[in-house]
This record gives C-alpha cells, structure tokens and sequence, in this order.
C-alpha cells in the first residue's frame, strides 16, 4: 500500500465510524434535547437514551397508544399537563418533537422527584408505570430488601433500565459535543 492510499484510508475511516454511530446510537434534535434537559436539570445523554429505548428517534405508535420520540401516553400527558398548570393540550401536540420531548423531559424530572433522584426506580416507573413501582417498593421492604434492577419482576422492564443506563453512556461518550454538559 502507497502512503498516499494509506492516508485515503485512513482519511476514510471517520466518516464510517460517525455512519455507524448514527445507525447504532441515533441521534436527532439535539437544540431540543438540550433546550428541555436544562429546563429540566436532566442529563441530556439521558434524555437522549430514554428516546433511543422508547422509539430509536423513530416517533411512531406504540401498540399500547404511547406516542412520539419519548413514547408518551396520551393520559399521563393529559395529567402531566394539569400538574404544570399548562394550558391547552391536544393528543396531536405528542406528535411534535419538542413537545413530546417538553412532557417526556418532564415526566421523568417528576419520577426522578418521586423517587428521590433515584434514577432505577425512575426508569422503572417510566416504563412500568408508578403504580407498578410503588408495588414493588412495598414487596420488597415488606420482604427485607431493596429493590433492585435484578429483582424488578417485569423482565421487560429490567431490560429497559439496562438498556436506557448503557445508552446513556454511549451517547455521553459519543456525542459529548452535541449533548453538552451532563
């Protein structure tokens, strides 16, 4: 190999590396990602990892009714609406990424308050529900133990804590540029 195509070679593997990224760890509306994690002290590589795992920044349907980016229901928008004494709500507002990503970033601010910033049981009530969570809670107090991301019963919802932390991760090692500051 000439120096000359060892340099073409080398010159070419960055933008591979970025097209990989982008198909693993998408990454869209950063203004907006950041815009909402500030308003809500969150980490945006952690409100980038709660879309990756709800939609992949794909904002469709879900089967359950959940909608846009950050897979929010319909009812706890309508809820999370009334708690931030916002005004008008349409369920076709969710379609809109920096809505969507505004009631996401707030809901999971409310869980991580909920829960005392503990971000496990946040993710778990993201996914699963409060309810689900404050459930648990009881059972395992009630059985002389902590809950844990190991002893959540819903394996889907283990799964999803997992997945969001590793996420999180990837995008705070990946895009720490774009994401800005945790």
């Amino acid at each position: 190999m000439t120096a000359l195509a060892g340099l073409a070679v080398l010159l070419a593997v960055p933008p591979i590396e970025h097209f990989v990224r982008q198909l693993s760890y998408p990454l869209r509306d950063t203004a907006i990602i950041n815009r909402q994690a500030a308003a809500e002290h969150l980490d945006p590589a952690l409100v980038a990892a709660v879309i990756y795992a709800e939609s992949k920044f794909d904002p469709r349907t879900s089967s359950a009714g959940a909608l846009g980016l950050m897979q929010v229901e319909p009812s706890t928008a309508r809820n999370l609406a009334r708690i931030s004494g916002g005004s008008e709500f349409t369920v076709a507002d969710l379609a809109h990424p920096a809505t969507n990503i505004a009631y996401g970033s707030f809901y999971l601010r409310y869980l991580l308050n909920l829960y005392d910033g503990n971000r496990m049981l946040a993710l778990a009530a993201y996914n699963a529900g409060p309810t689900n969570v404050d459930t648990w809670l009881v059972r395992d107090r009630a059985a002389g133990r902590s809950l844990s991301v190991a002893t959540i019963p819903f394996p889907q919802t283990r799964a999803y804590v997992s997945k969001v932390e590793a996420a999180a991760k990837t995008y705070r090692r990946y895009y720490s540029k774009l994401l800005g500051p945790p």
